[in-house]
């Protein structure tokens, strides 16, 4: 059974929350994996290697959408596109030919228009792209976007020697979100000879030996042709597993973007609440439910101490891409409607929040006790750098460093130290539990580094103001 999606126009399979049954839900059944993506994948690498356009050579969305980035031609903030991938049911159809790409509200099943092929393309994947800044005073939002990625893929420019500055950055965060699925690929192989390209596979082997990288394929690719795009659709689907989700916890979500929809000059009676848009981490949201959405609020009392008043709404609607939803399952990133003031939601002011169900929240921590890791040496500079400064020093106490947790950004003081244990007093308040993971940054020349990664273990709760 099919119906028309109202917004795509296009003839998507139905979900009813009456006949919703969790138990038997995965992230392949038909009904979800038409309307939104189970998978996360981010595409990381240096500044104008071409992540974007390999973006739109996969799934048609053009991910550069805000005018300063228009005018730079950079990415800015995180960028996101949803694809279907699919693949010919014709044994006879030739790969990678067989596979093949197409915007998030395609449908299911299309007929192959390979000459003397009469087999049909079937649905495989629905993957979400996360397009992340490459420039090196973006580093913070690469970080955030890393929050939410399954898999990834390091895109290295061939008409550039590797590795680039922010190459070896990124490489490093994703090998501190503990990701293990990875294809590299070696882009804009139009503008290079062969002998060139074969001599920068060396190089990319080089360099990825000893990492989380390893053993991943490097695919030559031309994204603005779109050559080898067929092959990377291919690889996703046989290289790069669909995580295990947890359908039956209490729904949580990591809010990465957060937006108002309403048009100036909108008439006070068709004013829209605000939209958090983020991946799912675990659970099932549904529209009509209520939720929560932590630390919420923040202010000072008179004492100086900090006061968190969280946010409480309704699902009003559920959007992955342009498809209507009215459950949505862990991967992929999802867009909430709420009711919730729209000015709080304005130009991602809700970046960093939990949204989920009021009785299973996280607490709200303004001091962390976790274990760390620092690493030897800086990455992202440039090799020529003075020694001295390219090794990763001991923290000090005081030490002011960004501390990224989840898809929060924020300051955090050295309080105390010991060994690989430390206490960091965070600027703001943040929600989150023991075993979350941390990436820790210092300020080097005027540009936030990464230095290192730690895991909360304890913390300095806070109590939350009533409604």
């Amino acid at each position: 059974m099919i119906e028309t999606d109202r917004y795509s126009q296009r003839q998507l399979r139905p979900q009813s929350l009456d006949k919703l049954d969790i138990s038997n839900i995965t992230p392949l059944s038909p009904e979800v994996i038409s309307r939104q993506a189970t998978i996360n994948i981010g595409t990381i690498g240096h500044v104008a290697h071409g992540k974007s356009t390999c973006v739109k050579a996969i799934s048609g969305v053009q991910t550069v959408r805000f005018s300063s980035e228009k005018i730079r031609n950079i990415t800015i903030k995180l960028g996101y596109a949803n694809a279907k991938i699919y693949k010919c049911d014709n044994p006879k159809c030739p790969r990678p030919g067989c596979y093949r790409s197409a915007p998030s509200n395609k449908e299911d099943t299309f007929s192959c228009d390979r000459e003397g092929c009469n087999g049909s393309f079937q649905l495989q994947r629905h993957v979400s792209f996360v397009d992340c800044p490459g420039h090196d005073i973006l580093m913070a939002t690469m970080l955030n976007g890393a929050a939410v990625m399954d898999a990834a893929m390091l895109l290295i420019a061939g008409n550039e020697s590797c590795p680039q500055p922010q190459t070896s950055e990124h490489l490093a965060a994703i090998e501190i979100m503990k990701l293990r699925h990875i294809l590299i690929l070696q882009n804009k192989v139009d503008l290079i000879r062969d002998n060139q390209a074969i001599e920068q596979f060396q190089e990319i082997q080089k360099f990825v030996a000893g990492t989380v990288a390893q053993d991943a394929p490097v695919i030559p690719v031309s994204a603005q042709m779109k050559l080898n795009i067929d092959c990377v659709c291919e690889y996703i689907c046989n290289k790069i597993p669909i995580p295990v989700r947890d359908l039956t916890s209490a729904p949580r979500l990591i809010i990465i973007r957060s937006f108002d929809a309403n048009k100036p000059g909108t008439e006070v009676d068709d004013i829209q609440g605000g939209i958090a848009g983020g991946s799912i981490m675990c659970g099932v949201l549904k529209v009509g439910m209520e939720i929560e959405i932590r630390p919420g609020i923040v202010s000072k009392n008179e004492d100086g101490s900090v006061r968190c008043l969280p946010l409480t709404s309704r699902i009003v609607a559920l959007r992955a891409d342009e498809n209507a939803l009215q459950y949505a399952i862990p991967g992929g990133l999802i867009g909430v409607g709420t009711k919730i003031d729209p000015t709080l939601c304005r130009s991602d002011r809700m970046v960093g929040q939990v949204l989920g169900i009021k009785s299973h929240m996280p607490a709200i921590y303004t001091e962390l006790q976790l274990s760390f890791h620092l690493l030897r040496r800086l990455l992202g500079v440039r090799t020529g750098a003075d020694k001295k400064q390219a090794r990763v020093t001991q923290l000090q106490k005081n030490e002011v460093l960004m501390v990224n947790i989840g898809s929060l950004c924020t300051g955090g003081r050295v309080s105390n130290f010991k060994g690989d244990m430390a206490k960091i007093v965070v600027t703001q308040p943040v929600c989150t539990e023991p075993g979350e993971k941390v990436a820790l940054s210092r300020r080097v020349d005027k540009h936030w580094r990464l230095i290192g990664w730690g895991q909360i273990q304890a913390g300095k709760e806070i109590s939350v103001s009533s409604y």
